[in-house]
């Protein structure tokens, strides 16, 4: 393989200190001894032990890095608090043939976690009710009305999933009609409401270690934990006993969309779940992967751009209750029609995020230009985009972004943050402060609701507790992993750097440099040309296909068909890609600058 030597004390990689898109490249560094050791014992590409060196795999834990298991991986439930009191608890509705109601979320995580507990629920012919509130009618979490309505159909247990845990005065009208477990991971600011039980990995008691759960995660655990306790009573001594590790496609699908660290037991849960939804044995989500063209085997970047959006479309701008829908269903011709259903509700979803995006990158300008920390922009922004919206504003300006749309005299509201930066937890301050009327979330995502008078003052809060944001960069240096040659950019490259898939927050898809490539050709594809091709040679005339999306007229896309600017220093991630049968590989721009 044609690598390039790598120095970790270069002051630029490449030499490369302004790219086309005004950043600075810098090397990851890693220790070559161990590199060297890594790629010699797993049979590794010399770049794939790098790799894993830089991501401080040693040799006694790549293994498991490398082949991520639930059996190597998989903690104790007990280690939850209250986890042994909801398995008991969902044990003896099962054993005495309980109505349960289940409670989730419009978002991808709370459609998963519910859609995994009434499947589980139902392996024991159970009659489990479903509820999923709708976003700009009755809000984020449980409602009285809601609640009173499952009880009132003949629910005994409620078991609220991706939300409660700051619910304490919503859940207070089941009292002597219906016990309610929690099973949640969203970052609390007290004591847990006053319920049977409330398992959240993020409640401000709880020493399990295991924040880094989204909410279908922690449903998984309660099954297990549910499951051992059945064992324990010798339920199973004439029936058989559920295989979970089918429900594992919907915990990958909740824990890539959630946006959850990819390290420890998520990475066994995606690993392990991406393996479970290639055998589409899921109606739904089969039907979800036909729709959003997904024909090889799924990643994590399948969930994260073809399946995700989808079901958050539902909850977005049309049925809460579609994503959960589609997750239960067991026809494939239902599935189907609920799919396309979807995917329709997706484009639209899509016009009504470019309509907002354009006004409110213009509001964030301003706002970056009066030199806030916190971009927050509002206007009458349809509730069902702000998140989308939010996350945009934070990749453009590298700052934390919220975005709030005017609903029935109230702003309601939703920000993303950058790395370093806790915005949950300043939401949840200004909440206490008296600023917002409600408000909660985790470091990197918050929602909020407050009085549009109050948004000046929420503004000075945001900018006062999140001032370091200041100090972070127009753009962040893009980290480069390590660098090859167009002839080094090979198929087995692409397979060795794949090892060590899944990727996502906490093991990020690898970014190489590959210096001095002259492109040769460029072509605009799709309806709208925002798909920009490249061809590129090697010194040695080797060639590469390499893709840019979002192109645009962008000044990245402007450098690469520019065959003025001679050669090029590029920067993207390689990857093995099949077509009609035949396997190749891409290289995905992502960065460039002139050699």
């Amino acid at each position: 393989m044609d690598q390039l030597v790598i120095t970790a004390g270069d002051d630029f990689a490449c030499g490369v200190s302004a790219s086309a898109t005004g950043r600075a490249w810098r090397w990851r560094p890693a220790q070559d001894r161990i590199a060297f050791a890594l790629a010699e014992r797993f049979d590794l590409p010399a770049v794939a032990g790098r790799l894993l060196a830089a991501r401080g795999v040693g040799l006694d834990d790549a293994a498991d890095f490398l082949t991520p298991s639930l059996r190597a991986l998989l903690p104790d439930p007990s280690v939850l608090t209250d986890m042994d009191r909801a398995a008991n608890r969902i044990a003896h509705a099962i054993t005495t043939g309980e109505t349960v109601a289940v409670f989730g979320d419009y978002d991808v995580d709370g459609a998963c976690a519910a859609a995994l507990i009434t499947s589980f629920l139902q392996n024991f012919a159970l009659n489990v009710h479903t509820h999923v509130p709708d976003r700009i009618l009755e809000g984020y979490g449980p409602n009285a009305a809601a609640l009173v309505a499952l009880a009132d159909r003949g629910a005994t247990l409620v078991i609220c999933v991706d939300c409660g845990t700051a619910a304490a005065d919503q859940l207070a009208v089941l009292h002597n009609r219906a016990e309610v477990i929690v099973l949640d991971h969203h970052k609390a600011d007290g004591p847990t409401p006053p319920i049977f039980a409330t398992v959240n990995p993020n409640r401000l008691d709880d020493t399990s270690g295991l924040r880094h759960l989204c909410a279908a995660g922690v449903a998984f655990l309660t099954a297990v934990a549910t499951l051992r306790t059945l064992r324990r009573q010798n339920f199973f001594t004439h029936r058989a006993e559920p295989d979970l590790r089918e429900c594992l496609d919907l915990v990958a699908l909740a824990t890539v969309c959630d946006v959850m660290q990819l390290t420890g037991i998520n990475r066994a849960f995606v690993a392990q779940g991406l393996k479970i939804m290639a055998k589409r044995g899921r109606p739904g989500i089969a039907a979800l992967l036909d729709v959003g063209g997904v024909t090889g085997v799924p990643a994590a970047m399948s969930c994260g751009f073809a399946l995700g959006p989808r079901i958050n479309a539902g909850g977005r701008i049309a049925q809460a209750d579609l994503g959960l829908r589609l997750l239960l269903e067991t026809d494939p011709t239902e599935a189907r029609i609920l799919a396309q259903r979807l995917d329709g509700v997706n484009r639209e979803r899509q016009a009504v995020e470019a309509g907002v995006l354009e006004i409110a990158v213009q509001q964030a300008q301003v706002q970056l230009d009066a030199d806030h920390a916190v971009l927050l922009v509002s206007g009458d922004y349809h509730p069902g985009v702000v998140g989308i919206v939010a996350g945009r504003l934070r990749e453009k300006f590298n700052r934390p972004a919220c975005v709030g749309g005017l609903s029935g005299g109230q702003i309601k509201g939703s920000g993303r943050s950058i790395p370093g930066l806790d915005l949950g937890a300043a939401v949840i301050a200004a909440r206490q402060a008296g600023i917002l009327q409600t408000g909660g979330g985790h470091a990197m995502a918050a929602g909020f609701g407050l009085a549009p008078e109050n948004l000046a003052a929420f503004q000075i809060f945001l900018d006062a507790r999140l001032a370091d944001a200041r100090h972070a960069p127009r753009r962040p240096d893009l980290t480069i992993d390590a660098s090859t040659s167009v002839a080094g950019a090979t198929l087995d490259l692409a397979h060795g750097i794949n090892r060590l898939a899944p990727f996502g927050p906490g093991n990020e898809e690898p970014l190489l440099a590959i210096p001095n490539a002259r492109v040769t050709r460029t072509d605009r594809l799709g309806a709208e040309g925002n798909t920009l091709r490249a061809f590129v040679e090697g010194p040695g005339g080797e060639r590469l296909k390499a893709l840019l999306f979002r192109a645009a007229d962008t000044p990245l896309a402007q450098a690469i068909e520019n065959r003025n600017l001679g050669p090029l220093h590029l920067a993207g991630q390689l990857r093995a890609e099949s077509w009609q049968g035949r396997e190749g590989v891409s290289f995905f721009i992502s960065d460039a600058a002139r050699a």
